[in-house]
């Protein structure tokens, strides 16, 4: 990738306007690839444009590829003329790695940035939910993670890092965020309630809604729950925000990422030693696991009666999920990798996909996880950038 932009660094420097490179210093600063004193000698140091454009290429190419393709991928946001007329791709990001688990080499590349632009052009009205400047900007999204408990043995360790990724993950998107934190079942369904009258909703153009919690077979856990009290029904979300509850959503995707276990089963047959693996079944004790396995579980099943919503459970029904217990569930770690990596390029139901794909190769001997799409019922692609 840092080769990609030696082989454009001519055309780079000739057409980027001073008003991009400001705004690409802006974003390589709030990436952490450079710090402050870069970023002042890029833009102080250099009296003309076009030095400061060979300064700003020359200091990310030798952050090397993973800042690279942050670059170009701000590129590509900031001025798409620049991206296409200067020859740069989408290309292979560098995958990177969560604090705990390493990410696996890539497999597939992106698509091209024109095979996008054909197939939009091509299927905008007929395949693609419409996405326009205006209903991105009042888009809004709904987190509500439980962290600690009545009973402070059922505490989600790690899951504090899970709320904080998936707030960032969020507001990335474009989503302004209305978050909870440790709630009852009882308030959860309130606070779900009153997102489906969010003054943004009529002119919204998606929504997102994340829950994370303790979990049984078609309940999150509220955080007075001692067992199987306090449970809020997986299904009130599609009630409330369905069709004959939420009008102002009709047509719209809504997309909920679900952070819970789902039964008391697990996806393997684990013998070991060690407790630093957690699982977020209250009923359960935390599996014995390797001593350097500092891991989590996190029971819930819903059911789709209404249109356009799509769903990303963290494992099949009847099974438990983990969480690192410092670093946050497997499932969010893996959103957070992977949706800043390929959302310019991928619908929602690839980027799940993609997620679900890494937990192919979970690298602890004796834990398996699968995430579940569950029954989509979206009629066309969402992308979050079409056209990007």
């Amino acid at each position: 990738m840092a080769g990609e932009l030696i082989s454009v660094r001519t055309k780079f420097v000739d057409r980027v306007t001073k008003a991009v490179i400001k705004q690409l210093l802006d974003d390589i600063l709030e990436d952490g690839i450079i710090n402050d004193g870069e970023k002042e000698s890029i833009a102080e140091e250099n009296p003309t444009r076009a030095d400061q454009a060979r300064a700003l290429i020359d200091t990310v190419k030798k952050k090397g590829d993973n800042a690279s393709w942050k670059f170009i991928a701000h590129i590509k946001r900031r001025d798409g003329a620049l991206y296409s007329e200067v020859g740069l791709s989408s290309g292979q990001p560098a995958p990177s790695a969560a604090p705990a688990l390493a990410a696996e080499p890539r497999t597939k590349m992106q698509r091209s940035d024109n095979t996008f632009a054909k197939d939009q052009a091509a299927d905008k009205d007929e395949a693609i939910y419409p996405v326009t400047k205006y209903s991105s900007s009042n888009r809004v999204a709904l987190l509500i993670s439980n962290i600690e408990f009545t009973n402070e043995k059922f505490n989600r360790n790690g899951a504090d890092k899970d709320e904080m990724n998936m707030e960032k993950l969020l507001s990335d998107l474009g989503y302004e965020v209305v978050k909870h934190t440790n709630l009852t079942a009882k308030a959860i369904d309130d606070a779900v309630i009153r997102f489906s009258k969010h003054r943004k909703l009529k002119e919204t153009d998606s929504v997102l809604v994340v829950l994370m919690s303790h979990g049984k077979l078609g309940a999150v856990l509220g955080v007075e729950t001692s067992g199987d009290d306090d449970k809020f029904p997986i299904n009130n979300i599609y009630k409330h925000l369905g069709s004959e509850k939420c009008p102002e959503l009709l047509d719209k995707p809504k997309i909920i990422i679900i952070q819970a276990c789902r039964g008391e089963e697990r996806g393997s047959v684990i013998v070991s030693d060690g407790a630093n693996v957690l699982c977020d079944d209250v009923k359960q004790p935390s599996p014995p696991l390797p001593a350097d396995d500092d891991i989590e579980e996190d029971v819930l099943r819903c059911v789709h009666r209404e249109k356009d919503f799509i769903s990303l459970l963290s494992s099949t029904p009847d099974t438990v999920s983990y969480r690192h217990k410092e670093e946050g569930s497997f499932l969010i770690q893996f959103i957070a990798e992977i949706f800043p990596q390929y959302a310019l390029a991928d619908d929602i139901e690839e980027l799940f996909r993609k997620v679900m794909q890494r937990f192919e190769g979970l690298p602890f001997r004796n834990i398996r996880q699968m995430p579940t799409k569950d029954r989509c019922t979206l009629t066309k692609r969402f992308y979050f950038f079409p056209g990007s």
